[in-house]
C-alpha cells in the first residue's frame, strides 16, 4: 500500500540546515540528510486551506467575453471595483510599475492606502465579470525545477532521461522559461493537443513571485533586496507535456504549448499577504513564505493530489531572484514560478495525467484557488 511521504519530508526540513555550495557562494539552499525521494502514490493528500480571501487583490477582467480587458480592484474576494485604465496605459504593467515605485523603499502599497484611494463608483460582484490573467504579457516567465525534496526524483524514476542529472538533488537552482503565449488565466481551458504530439499532459502547481521594478544585474544580493523588489503574489500552474520536455533535455518546448501557464486568478500585493501590513518589513515576508510556509496544493476533480508548504523549497525566494538576477534584469510583470511539490502525475504508478473533462485547481494559502477546466 502507499504511504504518503509527508513525514519523511517533516523530519528532512526538521534536521536541514542552509548550506553553500562549494562552487557557488552566493546561493544559499537547505542540506538535507541524503535520502531516497519517495514516490508519489494515488491516494488523495491533505486538502490545502486557501484561508481567508485576500483583503485586496488586483485583477485583469473582461465584463463580457471577449470585451476589452479592464483593471480592476477586488476586496474581500467578493468585490470588485473598476480602477481609472487611462492611469495605466499599458495595463497592469504599468500599474505594478506605478504602484511600486510610489512605495516607500520598495515596501509595497499597504491594504488600507490602497482601499482608501482606488475605491471609485460602484462595485459589482466579482463572480459577474470573466477573470483574465492578471498580467496579460508577462515580459519573462521564469521557472525553477526540482524546487522541493518530495518531488526529486518522482518523475526521473517514471521517466529516465528526462533530466541530465537524475533524481540528485541540485547543486544551483535550475532554471528555465515558459512563453508569453502560453499563458491562461482562471477559468480558461488547459487544451489538450492531438495524441500524435503529446500523451502525458501534466500539471505543477506554484507560487509565482511578480516583480515590481526594474532591476539591473547583480541588484539583488539578500532577502531584502531580494523582497524589495518583489510586487506581489499570485499562483501558477506549470502545465506540462512530459514526453515533449523528455525528446528535447530543454525543457522550453514541453512546457510552452499554448494554454500550458494558468496565472491567477488574480495578484495579491505583498503588503496584502495574510497577516503582512503597512508596516511589515522584507524580514517579515521571509518569515511568512520561508520560514512559516504558506500551504500550497493541487486538485484534479476534487483530489488533491500535491499539499506542501512553500518552507520546504529547497532554495528560498531570495536564493532564486539572486542567482536570476546575477544574470539578467528583471522587469516589472516578470513572473517568477518557484516550483512545484511532489504529487505530479508523472510521478504516480499508474501514471494520471490530466484528460479532456478534468478540472485543475491549484491553491495557495492567503491567495486563493486557480481554477481551470480541461479540455
Amino acid at each position: 500500500s502507499c504511504k504518503s511521504p509527508h513525514p519523511m519530508l517533516r523530519v528532512a526540513l526538521a534536521r536541514a540546515s542552509w548550506c553553500v555550495p562549494r562552487s557557488a557562494p552566493g546561493v544559499r539552499r537547505r542540506c538535507f540528510p541524503p535520502a531516497r525521494a519517495s514516490s508519489s502514490c494515488s491516494t488523495s493528500r491533505p486538502a490545502v486551506d486557501a484561508g481567508p480571501a485576500p483583503h485586496v487583490a488586483l485583477v485583469t477582467f473582461a465584463r463580457t467575453p471577449g470585451a476589452k480587458p479592464e483593471l480592476g480592484l477586488v476586496e474581500n474576494g467578493i468585490w470588485l471595483w473598476t480602477l481609472d485604465g487611462t492611469a495605466y496605459p499599458n495595463g497592469m504593467l504599468s500599474l505594478i510599475e506605478k504602484w511600486h515605485a510610489g512605495s516607500p523603499e520598495g515596501g509595497g502599497r499597504s491594504t488600507e492606502d490602497i482601499l482608501d484611494k482606488e475605491r471609485k463608483g460602484d462595485p459589482v460582484p466579482v463572480d459577474s465579470v470573466a477573470l483574465l490573467t492578471p498580467v496579460l504579457d508577462p515580459p519573462s516567465i521564469v521557472c525553477i525545477g526540482k524546487n522541493y525534496l518530495e518531488h526529486i526524483g518522482e518523475v526521473d524514476a517514471t521517466l529516465p532521461g528526462i533530466s541530465l542529472m537524475g533524481a540528485a538533488a541540485p547543486e544551483y537552482p535550475i532554471i528555465f522559461t515558459k512563453a508569453p503565449t502560453s499563458v491562461i488565466g482562471h477559468g480558461q481551458a488547459i487544451e489538450i493537443p492531438p495524441k500524435h504530439v503529446t500523451q502525458s499532459v501534466d500539471y505543477e502547481g506554484e507560487l509565482g513571485i511578480v516583480i515590481g521594478e526594474l532591476v539591473v544585474p547583480g541588484t539583488i544580493v539578500d532577502a531584502e533586496t531580494a523582497w524589495n523588489a518583489v510586487f506581489g503574489f499570485t499562483v501558477v500552474n506549470d502545465v506540462t507535456a512530459r514526453d515533449t520536455q523528455k525528446q528535447h533535455q530543454q525543457w522550453y518546448l514541453g512546457k510552452s504549448f499554448d494554454t500550458f501557464c494558468p496565472i491567477g486568478p488574480w495578484v495579491v500585493p505583498k503588503r496584502g499577504l495574510l497577516g503582512l501590513g503597512a508596516e511589515s518589513s522584507a524580514s517579515d515576508v521571509q518569515k511568512l513564505i520561508g520560514e512559516t510556509g504558506l500551504g500550497i496544493g493541487t486538485n484534479v476533480n476534487g483530489e488533491w493530489r500535491q499539499s506542501s508548504k512553500t518552507n520546504a523549497m529547497l532554495f528560498d525566494v531570495p536564493a532564486i531572484l539572486a542567482v536570476v538576477n546575477k544574470a539578467m534584469t528583471l522587469r516589472p510583470g516578470d513572473v517568477i514560478a518557484t516550483g512545484t511539490p511532489a504529487g505530479v502525475g508523472a510521478g504516480m504508478d499508474p501514471k494520471r495525467f490530466l484528460k479532456k473533462g478534468d478540472e485543475c485547481a491549484v491553491t495557495i494559502e492567503g491567495i486563493g484557488t486557480l481554477r481551470n477546466p480541461v479540455r
